[in-house]
């Protein structure tokens, strides 16, 4: 199955434009969340984005909500959950983890509410998908201070996953690295390829 994987567009409409243009030739796109910006504009993006929303999977970032995401989208939405297609094992989770300083707009999860959704995540797992970085890889800031998730990282040990796909992490986008077996992409809103 040929992937096409994305996160945080941001409503960037020459960003969107291109992964559309490319996904003609993906039999799935996966997008990581931050559709949109601080909870404004998701109908927009989702509007760019509904041509492959038939053969796409979404998870929220933390600008924007599950309930909003799936009311403003015909794609498959996962937080908490796993989704078999043609034989590859997903499973989602969104918001930002932890919760960050951003205030009332951003759609955060402490480490213990995402330790408890992702003890639904089991292993056999192709992709495990999540806004937010694991702890320790593609998960520092500017600044060189990690931000990752605790919990992301206990539930890719626990499961290996053969991937785990992410973003939230600006600084980190395009940076790969390994938890065991499992290959972590923070993928940035670009087109990134992968065969599953």
């Amino acid at each position: 199955m040929k992937v096409l994987a994305f996160s945080d567009v941001h409503l960037a409409r020459n960003r969107i434009a291109e992964i559309v243009q490319a996904s003609s030739e993906a039999d799935l796109v996966i997008g990581a969340g931050d559709f949109c910006n601080a909870r404004q504009g998701l109908d927009d993006a989702m509007d760019l984005l509904w041509t492959i929303a038939d053969k796409a999977v979404y998870v929220p970032g933390n600008a924007e909500s599950a309930d909003e995401l799936r009311a403003a989208t015909d794609a498959k939405v996962l937080h908490g959950e796993a989704l078999e297609i043609d034989g590859v094992k997903l499973f989602g989770i969104g918001y930002a983890i932890p919760v960050t300083p951003f205030g009332g707009w951003s759609c955060d999860l402490t480490e213990e509410q995402a330790e408890k959704m992702l003890a639904a995540c089991q292993a056999p797992c192709d992709v495990l998908i999540s806004h937010s970085p694991p702890k320790g890889v593609a998960d520092t800031n500017a600044s060189g201070l990690s931000l990752g998730s605790t919990s992301v990282r206990a539930a890719i040990e626990r499961v290996q996953p053969k991937h785990c796909f992410c973003g939230h992490i600006h600084d980190c986008w395009g940076k790969t690295g390994s938890i065991g077996t499992t290959r972590i992409h923070s993928l940035g809103p670009t087109a990134n390829w992968f065969e599953l």
